[in-house]
């Protein structure tokens, strides 16, 4: 398991790379998605998780504010209310405790951003 980056000095990703890793992992391949915390800080945390077409993540809740920007293919979010699309280019921000799921429409990758006040 890869630790996430410190930040300290400035932290970069090659998104792209680490997608197509992402991808021939055994977990991608036997379960259809599968992510990568790439910084844990007490105040943020930054995911990047790649998702087979077909495949979906089951209903969940996240305890902090979070954005979710397509950066590849295209993906349908079911919210409480209603269903919405996200394809590539497009960046959804959602407040604690909505419950959703995600389906894959295409091959994606999504990048998770949650924040939150400084934890004690």
């Amino acid at each position: 398991m890869t630790k996430p980056t410190p930040i300290t000095e400035g932290a970069v990703f090659d998104l792209a790379a680490i997608d197509r890793q992402l991808r021939s992992e055994d977990v991608y391949l036997r379960d259809g998605h599968t992510a990568r915390t790439l910084v844990r800080e007490p105040a943020l945390r930054i995911v990047l998780l790649v998702i087979k077409a077909g495949a979906r993540i089951a209903e969940h809740r996240a305890q902090e504010i979070t954005s979710i920007q397509a950066l590849t293919g295209h993906v349908r979010l079911a919210l409480t209310d209603r269903s919405l699309d996200l394809a590539a280019g497009r960046v959804l921000v959602i407040t604690p405790d909505l419950r959703h799921h995600v389906e894959a429409v295409v091959d994606s990758s999504l990048l998770l951003t949650l924040a939150w006040s400084e934890r004690g």
